[in-house]
């Protein structure tokens, strides 16, 4: 199967250089030169992949991205002449999978692509069950005893991490390095809120103490969720 990728760049040369890279790769690029114009093309090509450009004339990438977000998980790759750190982590948090800083080199980029296909197809029929909480992963869909919970992107991503696998004790830090690449700047709060959030949700389904706090070493998931310990520490 051939992937389609659609383009969202302002810049005439490199869209020409964008399209030539993905086609000569063997991918089907489509281009358009706005943020609304990209909006338009990803709902009605509903494409494989986007590059998406940071510094649009209407709208920014940033915007586009948390857009897309609200109703489709397509892997998003941005290209940012920006290098900051916290414009990185505002990029993760609205669900973009990758960022490449410009100029680029197109083996990187494409390197960056085929891993983001590669994660799909091994993603594609995966469902992970525990105990009563149902991951569909391709379908970033979660549910608990059949009921569903209505999940950011990142607490989706969250979620995912702790059930891979259940009862695996994930560090602080190694959760930062895997969701946010390691960006987030230090004594940063930015974890413990989406943890605060996702617990709320999954309480709301009766999902109590799936989430465990294990003193001094991290956060882990599990199957049963009605130890008293666990609820008190959900």
């Amino acid at each position: 199967m051939t992937h389609s990728i659609l383009v969202i760049e302002d810049n005439p040369d490199i869209t020409r250089v964008l399209q030539d890279i993905l086609a000569n790769a063997g991918y089907r690029p489509t281009t358009t030169s706005s943020g609304l114009d990209g909006l338009s093309a990803a709902r009605e090509l509903n494409p494989d992949l986007i590059v998406l450009d940071l510094g649009l004339p209407d709208i920014n990438g940033g915007e586009v991205a948390r857009r897309v977000r609200q109703y489709s998980s397509v892997p998003i790759i941005i290209l940012t002449a920006v290098d900051v750190v916290d414009r990185k982590v505002d990029l993760l948090e609205a669900g973009v999978n990758d960022y490449i800083t410009k100029p680029f080199d197109p083996d990187e980029l494409l390197a960056r692509i085929n891993v983001q296909f590669r994660r799909q197809e091994q993603e594609a029929e995966a469902v992970l069950q525990v105990g009563e909480l149902c991951i569909q992963v391709a379908q970033r869909r979660c549910t608990f005893a059949s009921r569903e919970i209505t999940l950011t992107a990142r607490e989706f991503d969250l979620l995912l991490l702790l059930a891979r696998p259940p009862g695996k004790v994930r560090s602080r830090q190694e959760i930062e390095e895997k969701l946010w690449k390691g960006e987030l700047p230090e004594s940063s709060g930015v974890l413990e809120v989406h943890l605060s959030n996702l617990r709320a949700k999954l309480r709301e389904v009766d999902a109590h103490g799936v989430i465990r706090t294990i003193r001094g070493q991290g956060y882990a998931l599990q199957c049963s969720a009605r130890d008293p310990e666990d609820l008190a520490s959900s």
